[in-house]
């Protein structure tokens, strides 16, 4: 969704950023749902997060442009369970569930969906509505990173990777920290598909502290 504005000026200028982005061109050529794909082939490509047979949970999923990739690099004998607030049209071979991340039954329900197995890898594109007021943001933003990284806590294999997404701004370095405290190695990555002057950029935890 375009930007707002009183004049509209910013709105034109972003549909024609957003018509002319080689990522928005490329992802409606390769069949992608939209240009967040390649964010996510960025780190993957860089770090070699993803194999195929994983199993990866897909938070934040919708509209399923991550997921369309993991299924994609996955192969036949991979899954992907994907979860969203908001609805996801259907992917073939993907497990969506509909739900607030940050309640305890919809949790429950994520936890179930595993049917007892430990997630590979757990890729977070989530984020919160932001309301301008910065400290109020930045608390929601690291309410949502410590959610998935108690998520991932639970979940994930000793030796997988976390994927999260969150803003340069208030608060990122403490949630680099948290990080830093439950992951063995911590990488920061900003992927060139993020538009320039998109104050988002996601953090990589590999393999668990214990």
């Amino acid at each position: 969704m375009s930007p707002k504005s009183k004049s509209g000026k910013v709105n034109k200028a972003w549909l024609h950023d957003h018509v002319n982005d080689p990522y928005v061109k490329l992802a409606a050529k390769e069949g992608y749902r939209s240009r967040a794909a390649y964010k996510l082939r960025e780190i993957d490509d860089s770090l070699g997060l993803i194999k195929p047979g994983d199993l990866v949970v897909d938070l934040g999923a919708s509209p399923g442009a991550w997921s369309q990739y993991l299924r994609r690099k996955l192969g036949a004998g991979g899954a992907v369970v994907a979860l969203d607030i908001l609805p996801m049209e259907p992917i073939e071979g993907v497990t969506f569930l509909q739900g607030d991340f940050r309640e305890a039954e919809v949790l429950d329900r994520l936890a179930a969906a595993l049917e007892g197995r430990k997630a590979d890898v757990v890729v977070s594109d989530m984020a919160p509505n932001l309301s301008g007021i910065a400290s109020a943001d930045a608390a929601r933003v690291a309410h949502l990173i410590e959610l998935a990284i108690d998520f991932a806590r639970g979940h994930l294999e000793p030796g997988g990777a976390l994927v999260a997404k969150l803003f340069h701004g208030g608060g990122y370095d403490e949630l680099a920290s948290l990080f830093r405290s439950n992951f063995r190695v911590v990488k920061p990555f900003k992927p060139k598909a993020s538009r320039g002057r998109s104050a988002e950029t996601f953090l990589v935890g590999m393999g668990l502290q214990r």
